[in-house]
């Protein structure tokens, strides 16, 4: 560049005659618009249609006159493409005559014919479409589609259901009161000739959905590590097994009920032990190779056969004597024993195998809870005698109100207990009570399980602090292997 710029300033303007690659389009404001000439439009029956063709809206030129095409209408700007090339480069320049900037365009009309696609594209597109992860035109293809076509109609409807409970907030586990409805709804049809004893359906319950558990799991969780775990005087223990270990426990203890109803005990029952902790303890060391799922059957048949025994029995039968050695309970309290060990031994196998395992339903749970509250003055005087707890302060007649303890349990399977302090035999009373805990129902029974400890137990706590520390270490206790 020479002369100060005035030879490339002769030179643009044989430039912008010129045919070239346009550039980038400035802002409207930027161009005087009233001298700038319009490309032509195509003539009538070329590429675009008259009709496609919005009319121009362009301010006077500066002769007055606006530009027309041969056909006598208003020019317009066709954006990109053939017409465009000859459009010169923006840049900048004089203001507009009336000062004011022009309004842009308006955008070429757009078709909006629908998509057409082939069966096999719009039955591919179904799980998208449930998903509602289609775009416009593809669902309203896919809808217009269902219309006409039941296969794939009934298919759209069965992955839309899918799609409602992939977005469920609650849990996809079964309802644990869903057997007792279901049998109810069934009897109510047609009742049982031999029912189920009320005092055994706790039992036939949590079998039932532990096996439900052990159905779902493969070959190798049976062999996932189980940490079982209660109380001895005032230390937790804990020992190590596997899944098949546990029903293996479960069984053994089971044939301490079914030695009671004549049945054949698992352990031969002449010679077993009868103390649970024992009893395991011996099938554990008999058994040649580490237990396998193969263990689950003669535990379930073994179930079957108290269940279906108690209930040819009759009445009487519950209140035969079972022995746990150191003590023992009549049948209807060994069966809700039972239950509870095998409620709170599925949850056990649940945590090492990632499953879900709700609590019993709130009647059932209500039963376990007042076990545990009727043995809590034997276990509380057990431990006053090995020196564990605090003296006695006032011993009463039997049967007589005593020194009592109000027990309140909440939520699931609540209710209230008064536990006698002082003798086993008295009886708790509301006049006589000296303390009050509050405890959560499942709290309570993980409490009496052994899996919390009675510091740990989150208890709302009222009173005498001796008998409230007594009463929650005797639940602890009630643990066993």
């Amino acid at each position: 560049m020479t002369g100060g710029g005035r030879e490339s300033e002769g030179g643009e303007e044989e430039v912008r005659g010129a045919r070239r690659i346009p550039g980038p389009r400035g802002a409207a404001d930027d161009l005087d618009l009233a001298s700038v000439p319009l490309p032509p439009l195509p003539p009538p029956g070329g590429t675009a249609p008259d009709e496609a063709v919005p009319e121009q809206s362009q301010p006077a030129s500066a002769s007055g006159d606006a530009p027309e095409s041969d056909a006598g209408e208003p020019e317009a700007d066709l954006g990109p493409g053939p017409a465009a090339e000859a459009w010169p480069e923006p840049g900048p320049g004089p203001e507009t005559a009336d000062g004011t900037p022009e309004p842009p365009a308006p955008d070429p009309l757009v078709s909006s014919a629908p998509v057409v696609l082939p069966h096999q594209v719009l039955k591919a597109l179904l799980g998208a479409w449930a998903l509602s992860a289609c775009s416009a035109e593809e669902t309203a293809a896919v809808e217009d589609h269902l219309t006409g076509c039941a296969p794939c109609a009934d298919e759209a409807l069965r992955l839309r259901d899918a799609v409602g409970l992939l977005h469920t907030d609650g849990s996809l586990d079964l309802d644990p009161t869903l057997r007792t409805r279901v049998l109810d709804g069934c009897f109510g049809r047609r009742p049982a000739r031999i029912p189920v004893p009320e005092w055994a359906a706790p039992y036939d319950a949590e079998t039932a959905r532990l096996d439900a558990l052990l159905r779902d799991i493969g070959d190798s969780e049976w062999h996932a590590p189980v940490r079982l775990q209660w109380f001895e005087e005032e230390r937790r223990v804990s020992r190590r097994t596997t899944v098949a270990g546990v029903i293996g426990h479960l069984m053994a203890v089971d044939g301490l009920l079914s030695a009671a109803l004549g049945l054949d005990d698992p352990l031969d029952g002449g010679k077993a032990p009868l103390d649970p902790t024992e009893r395991t303890e011996t099938y554990w060391s008999a058994t040649r190779r580490p237990p396998t799922r193969a263990v689950r059957e003669p535990w379930r048949a073994q179930s079957h056969e108290l269940i279906r025994t108690a209930s040819f029995a009759g009445r009487n039968v519950a209140e035969t004597s079972v022995s746990y050695g150191a003590f023992a309970l009549p049948l209807q309290d060994a069966a809700l024993d039972r239950a509870f060990e095998c409620w709170v031994h599925g949850g056990d196998i649940a945590d090492a195998v990632d499953y879900p395992y709700p609590a019993p339903s709130a009647a059932h749970l209500h039963r376990m809870i007042d076990l545990a509250a009727r043995m809590l003055p034997a276990a509380l005087a057990g431990r006053r005698s090995a020196g564990l707890a605090g003296p006695a302060k006032d011993l009463v007649a039997a049967g007589a109100p005593g020194r009592s303890l109000h027990l309140e349990i909440e939520g699931h399977g609540g209710g209230d207990w008064y536990i006698a302090l002082d003798s086993p035999a008295a009886v708790g009373a509301p006049e006589r009570a000296v303390a009050q805990v509050a405890l959560d129902g499942v709290e309570f029974c993980r409490l009496v399980a052994g899996h919390i400890s009675p510091v740990e137990a989150a208890a709302g706590q009222e009173g005498d602090r001796e008998a409230i520390r007594d009463v929650l270490f005797a639940a602890a206790s009630l643990s066993r292997l």
